[in-house]
């Protein structure tokens, strides 16, 4: 898939770029560097998997100067460096648009000028109908990554969405994880609140068919099955033996929606069914006003939106299976760790 090129990685040192790695650095590339601010994690990764393959470079994608240099010689680039957490940029907004927004024109420019072959970026439902500052800032990296796309000639830059990735770092798994293990009440939002629920494999397998599928502009979405956090709360209190402990209801959080959206109702209108993936096309329309205001699109006014309240549910078994995916939550059940791996 990638021949003997390059591949760099973006915020590499985080859950994906972990997974990324198991998998690739004994695959044909010939390099892989990860490009992140956080030298400790850096360290900490090249201690982990000490291989000649893998390359480190300390930077910022809001320095552009930085950026193109890691830059020099890559074939390929996932571009996974962000702000994810709600609060952080609900507080601060402006460092969301600085990292999600203008980091993101920074790496494709960087990509362009430097004649890479292809970008992925890396997006979150998050986008769709954003209510919050992350959600907002990642809406407006893939309008950067589509109009990217359109200036470029060599560089094929497409992008992924994809739900909530169980057990990343920052999610709500290994926040239940250790409540249950300090046997704290688990802290349930809404019972009925809906996540999306994917694996790290599945994330890392969306990026993959996007970069060898992706045209120009377009964005790439799994189809994935949803479960209420009440289901999953339940599901990991009998995996872990913690029968009879306390749940307790803080409600609904700043910035939280009682259910996450893959696609808008406007995209489901002209997506491609790929049966695991959905293809979403750019939009190809020049800068005529006479497209947007004068004409319309009759199939938007009956299409739904693909959200995790209409996709498939899971019920308490279906949310066991999933979990028992995750490396760690058997190695929970089997005593082997204490603590999720970062």
């Amino acid at each position: 898939m990638f021949s003997a090129g390059a591949l760099l990685i973006t915020g590499g040192t985080g859950s994906f770029g972990n997974a990324v790695l198991g998998r690739f650095l004994e695959s044909e590339l010939r390099e892989v560097r990860i490009f992140s601010r956080d030298e400790k994690k850096q360290d900490d990764m090249r201690k982990r998997y000490r291989h000649p393959k893998l390359k480190f470079f300390i930077g910022d994608v809001r320095d552009f100067a930085a950026v193109r240099s890691a830059m020099r010689g890559v074939d390929f680039v996932f571009h996974a460096a962000a702000l994810k957490q709600v609060p952080s940029c609900e507080f601060y907004p402006l460092e969301a648009v600085k990292t999600n927004v203008l980091g993101t024109e920074n790496v494709l420019e960087a990509a362009i000028e430097n004649k890479v072959k292809r970008v992925v970026c890396l997006s979150t439902d998050k986008a769709v109908y954003p209510i919050n500052a992350m959600g907002i800032s990642k809406a407006m990296m893939e309008k950067v990554m589509v109009a990217k796309s359109r200036e470029s000639c060599s560089t094929v830059i497409c992008g992924t969405r994809y739900g909530n990735v169980m057990a990343s770092r920052g999610s709500v798994i290994p926040l239940f994880v250790e409540q249950l293990q300090a046997r704290e009440p688990l802290t349930v939002t809404d019972p009925s609140m809906t996540r999306f629920m994917m694996t790290l494999d599945d994330a890392v397998n969306l990026v993959l068919f996007a970069f060898q599928h992706g045209r120009p502009g377009e964005i790439f979405v799994q189809k994935a099955p949803a479960a209420t956090i009440e289901t999953l709360a339940r599901a990991l209190i009998e995996l872990l033996g913690r029968n009879g402990h306390i749940v307790r209801e803080i409600g609904t959080r700043h910035g939280e929606k009682l259910f996450e959206v893959l696609l808008s109702r406007e995209e489901m209108a002209c997506a491609e069914d790929l049966g695991e993936y959905f293809r979403i096309p750019p939009d190809l329309r020049d800068l005529n006003y006479g497209k947007f205001v004068e004409s319309g699109e009759k199939k938007i006014s009956h299409s739904i939106d693909y959200n995790s309240h209409n996709t498939t549910r899971l019920d308490l078994d279906g949310m066991k299976g999933l979990l028992l995916k995750l490396a760690f939550i058997r190695d929970l059940i089997e005593g082997r760790t204490a603590v999720p791996v970062d």
